[in-house]
């Protein structure tokens, strides 16, 4: 993509409401802009890594053994009537009346909706067990949007729901989707620490939310050091096995792990202190068991294997594509701007040409351009005749992994500089050399991220 003709309307300051760096780097880089109150448009360099955090979720979600389907946002509220949480949910249900006078709303979450579709084709319990997902935009109105897409009102969810015939298939499903959590988040390149969490108004008797350390993380995070130190399992993990799978949820949940929410000082007294740590972090991730509490009330029942009929047992599992955008920026940045974990860059190089118009930079890029893609980068090539200094400051700032500088002094000793984004390092290569480089990391990445 030439940076000349790209969509990229960068701010050189953010606005005074931008409160938090992933605000102020996301409005300043061109990611987003505000349409209203917790309301964003996501601009062409957003939507890509938002797009690429999305395929991430989907693959594994995939892989695991969850089915694709798309529900619609504006729901009926006579579903919610039916499992009792229309009354209850509280103000943040954007409620509203269509010209034939029916309640409906605009959902801010699809338990009601999935458990309507499963009961009215799945009959058997030879049919489960199930899980449905689906990525949607959902809408809460928050009496304080803040924070950018971080805590908006309307944000980019994907929401699973899983259906079995007993309480311990329901938990063998639950474990599945605790595990495939963990390899989304090692996919995106953060460590996520799964804590004990409250059900809050989804309902249930088991929950987990999965953060994402950073300074400026919403929750107090106490937890055992060892969690840095467990290995998430690969990409050849057997999701059929239900013994191991619950082998690496025990690995995972046997130390001290909560948010100031849940936190017991007693039990965290008994965790040695050199092994406490204590820090900040921001939820990226909950899931819930919550049994029949929704398909007793709704008629989701099954005839099983004694021919009667019983409610299935249901969890539901969230991840918020939009708000991991803004915890990935929140975890990875330096002053100068955002540094993007190499499974959802935007783009993977940003080419510079320092001096547009000069022939043999001009040359020296447009080759550099067709040995990239055609070897599968996705490249931003700055062909600008901006100043060389706010050609390092946009490619600082929209925090792409790598830079390739192109300039006629080099060129006049055979060489260009390659730098890395992540650690600064700047390396003067011949262009071969420089293209090996980039062709080597991208093995590597493809290894570590590809899943």
């Amino acid at each position: 993509m030439l940076l000349s003709k790209y969509f990229l309307p960068v701010l050189k300051e953010a606005p005074r409401e931008a409160e938090i760096i992933s605000h102020q780097l996301m409005l300043r880089a061109g990611m987003i802009k505000q349409q209203s109150a917790g309301i964003y448009s996501w601009l062409p360099l957003g939507l890509k890594v938002l797009r690429k955090v999305e395929q991430i979720v989907r693959e594994e979600q995939n892989r695991a053994g969850a089915v694709e389907v798309l529900m619609p946002t504006i729901q009926s509220a006579d579903l919610w009537r039916e499992s009792g949480r229309y009354d209850d949910y509280g103000k943040e249900m954007l409620r509203i009346t269509d010209r034939h006078e029916r309640d409906m709303l605009f959902g801010p979450t699809n338990e009601e909706m999935i458990t309507d579709i499963f009961r009215a084709y799945v009959k058997s319990y030879k049919d489960l067990p199930l899980n449905l997902y689906h990525i949607q935009w959902k809408f809460r109105d928050e009496v304080r949007p803040r924070f950018g897409v971080m805590r908006g009102r309307e944000f980019f969810m994907k929401d699973a729901y899983s259906f079995d015939l007993d309480e311990a298939s329901s938990r063998a499903a639950y474990y599945r989707m605790f595990v495939s959590y963990l390899r989304t988040f090692d996919r995106l390149g953060v460590k996520a620490i799964p804590m004990r969490a409250d059900t809050g108004p989804i309902g249930g008797d088991l929950s987990h939310e999965f953060l994402i350390l950073a300074d400026t993380g919403e929750s107090e995070v106490f937890c055992h050091g060892d969690y840095m130190k467990l290995d998430v399992p690969g990409a050849g993990l057997d999701y059929s096995d239900d013994d191991a799978i619950a082998g690496i949820v025990n690995d995972w949940t046997a130390s001290y792990a909560r948010t100031d929410e849940m936190h017991d000082e007693a039990l965290w007294g008994e965790v040695a202190s050199g092994d406490q740590m204590n820090a900040r972090g921001i939820e990226v991730g909950h899931i819930f068991h919550f049994g029949q509490k929704y398909s007793e009330p709704m008629g989701a029942k099954v005839t099983g294997p004694d021919g009667k009929d019983t409610p299935v047992y249901m969890g539901s599992y969230g991840i918020g594509p939009s708000r991991v955008v803004a915890a990935l920026i929140e975890a990875g940045h330096d002053d100068n701007g955002i540094i993007w974990p190499a499974s959802v860059a935007p783009f993977d190089v940003g080419l510079i040409n320092l001096r547009p118009g000069n022939e043999k930079t001009d040359t020296a890029c447009g080759s550099l351009y067709d040995q990239l893609t055609n070897a599968g980068f996705d490249v931003l090539y700055d062909d600008t005749d901006n100043r060389a200094g706010g050609k390092f400051a946009l490619a600082d700032l929209i925090g792409l992994p790598w830079q390739l500088i192109v300039g006629p002094r080099g060129l006049e000793n055979g060489e260009v500089e390659l730098k890395e984004r992540a650690t600064g390092e700047r390396e003067s290569l011949t262009m071969e050399a420089a293209v090996n480089r980039l062709t080597e990391w991208q093995s590597a990445t493809r290894a570590r991220f590809g899943g």
